[in-house]
Order: C-alpha cells, then structure tokens, then sequence
C-alpha cells in the first residue's frame, strides 16, 4: 500500500497525503519535542530523513504545495528547519540546497528562505547567486542591509560608507548588538523574544544568534563594524 501520495488541487498546487512517516505533522511535532528535550542530534536527524523522504516523492516536473494544507505546510517547515540545522553546522552547501528546493516547492517564501539563502551563498562566495537572491529580500529588512554590507567588505575588505550609515541610522538596534562585546541569552531577552512583540532590540539579538556562527568564522567583519561606532 502506498504510503504518500500528492493529491492535486484546482489551484495547480499540491497536497502530500500521507501516514506514518508522511505524516509530516507529527513528525514535525516529534522532532520539536526531542529539540526542546536537549535531544539535539536525534532531532536534526529527524529532520533531514524526513527532507530525503519528501525529496523521493516529489517528481521532476514542477510541483508546489498548498501552504494552507497542514501535512504539505509541515513538510516545507521540516525542509525550512534542516537547512538551518545545516547552516548552524557550517555546511552552508547542503543549506542551500535544500533552501533551494523550499523555494521551488513553495515560490512564494512563506517561510522566508530567501533570507538565509542570501547567507549561504554569501558564505560560499557565490556572488551571482548572490545578488539573485539578496533582490528577494525587503527593503525594511535588517538582514538585507547587514548582507550587502558583509558582501561588500568580503569583496574589498571595506564597509561602503552609504550601507554603513543606513545601517546605523535605519536598523540602529542591529548596528549596537552587532557592535556589542556581549549577546547574553538571559531571561530579559528571552521573555522579551518569546513574547507577542518583540522589541527591536531582542529582534536584533535573536539575528546575532542565528548568524553567530558566521562572525566565528569571519571576525574581521564584526571587527570593521566596531570600529565605526
């Protein structure tokens, strides 16, 4: 008997029917639980199994999945969720591709890849992706402009003046917890991020968090920035 299947709608998308291990709600669910239990490990793993078996039933030709159906919405928040367990382990590689796959299956970015794309492919010095991609992103987004500020100093070790003051002055929150010695996660952040609004100051903290492993690997970055404090 067949596990999964993709029932088609009158709207030309996709829902993926399935039980067990096609029940990407629970396993959704499941690998939150062991997350939130310390399980750390078992829960990426989850995630990515869960990524290839989704991956062998999708066909070549196109197919989007209906984000208002639950099970197919789960399955692109697994897919979401192993490419940042991706990200957070620097196989930026693999993060992006399974980005890249989000994104075909659900064009309209409900879950907001296009973002870490950006730095994946930054990381990986894939400037035309790059600059594809960073097109994508609002405006008003803070991440947009600390992107073209690292790419431009990655591309000639120097922060354009114009980037540098909009990021000052637009997105000022950011530029202080990127220039700040210290990123505690104490218990004023954390009820302040897990709230109904965050402050843009705990917004900023949680950026910091989720591209930390980044300025690891290229301190001279955060460095520059400091300096024009």
């Amino acid at each position: 008997m067949q596990k999964a299947y993709l029932n088609p709608t009158p709207d030309q998308t996709f829902e993926i029917v399935g039980e067990g291990a096609y029940n990407f709600v629970k396993v959704l669910a499941h690998s939150r639980g062991l997350q939130a239990a310390g399980e750390v490990r078992q829960a990426c793993d989850e995630r990515f199994q869960a990524f290839q078996r989704l991956a062998e039933l999708i066909p070549e030709e196109e197919v989007i999945l209906e984000w208002g159906h639950r099970n197919s919405r789960a399955a692109l928040e697994l897919v979401h969720a192993s490419a940042v367990d991706h990200f957070l382990i620097d196989d930026f590689e693999m993060s992006a591709a399974l980005l890249e796959m989000l994104l075909e299956l659900d064009p309209e970015d409900h879950l907001e890849g296009s973002e870490l794309l950006a730095f994946d492919y930054l990381a990986m010095d894939e400037t035309e992706l790059f600059d594809e991609v960073i097109n994508d992103l609002s405006d008003k987004s803070a991440s947009r402009e600390l992107l073209l500020l690292w790419a431009a100093f990655r591309r000639d070790g120097s922060l354009p003046e114009g980037e540098l003051k909009r990021f000052k002055t637009r997105f000022a929150p950011f530029f202080a917890e990127f220039t700040a010695e210290e990123h505690p996660a104490d218990e004023v952040y954390l009820r302040d991020i897990e709230s109904e609004r965050p402050s843009l100051q705990a917004q900023a903290r949680e950026l910091w968090f989720r591209t930390e492993n980044l300025w690891v690997l290229w301190p001279r970055f955060i460095e520059a920035l400091r300096q024009r404090q």
